[in-house]
């Protein structure tokens, strides 16, 4: 297939070749068509899908891609959308680095700041796990008092406690169990800080 720069160049020649004077609103349009150049003013029908080269007045030269089929079309969309969210992760990634650099000045910092951030998480759950505890003496007691009823219905106000003190033990279970794994991401989410940091810091990060 001819070049659109070539194809620009022979289409110009062709002109010139001609003699054409254009007027200063015409205009010639070119395309390539099986491997020949096709011109004309109004544009050959046969130019109307393909790239094209307008030349205007005074020799300007104006090169016009295909038209884009609806899948082109897509995948243009596609692409664009595609650079936009890596420059969007990029400049994320650049502003994340910046916090990091200027967060810290040397790895220990991180840790310290990682052990902190444990101490806080197991200070705030300190209320929960007293509270479980509490429950679960609770149950041993209502335990033993159930076993009084065996053989016979148990009084409704037994029968509250133990549901009400079931409701107490999951909910401190749930909030303990939230509490593990805030700590467990947390770690996790230093352990890529850190490694981060050091790649910044040009170092290899230890194994």
């Amino acid at each position: 297939m001819v070049s659109s720069n070539l194809l620009s160049l022979r289409c110009a020649g062709f002109i010139l070749l001609l003699g054409i004077a254009l007027p200063a609103t015409a205009s010639i349009t070119c395309c390539e068509v099986n491997g020949k150049r096709s011109c004309g003013d109004p544009p050959p029908q046969a130019c109307v899908s393909k790239a094209k080269t307008v030349f205007t007045k005074g020799g300007v030269m104006k090169e016009i891609e295909a038209p884009l089929t609806e899948e082109q079309k897509a995948a243009r969309v596609a692409e664009q959308a595609r650079k936009v969210e890596e420059e969007k992760q990029a400049a994320e990634q650049a502003r994340r680095d910046r916090a990091l650099t200027g967060s810290y000045s040397n790895e220990k910092e991180i840790d310290l700041a990682l052990e902190r951030s444990i101490t806080n998480i197991e200070k705030n759950a300190g209320q929960a796990k007293t509270r479980l505890e509490v429950a679960q003496k609770k149950q041993q007691q209502l335990a033993q008092e159930k076993e009084f009823y065996l053989k016979k219905p148990m009084p409704a106000q037994l029968l509250r406690q133990v549901e009400e003190n079931d409701k107490e033990l999951a909910a401190q279970q749930k909030i303990l169990q939230q509490k593990d794994d805030d700590i467990n991401a947390l770690k996790a989410r230093f352990a890529d800080d850190k490694k981060r940091y050091q790649q910044l810091m040009g170092k290899a990060p230890a194994k």
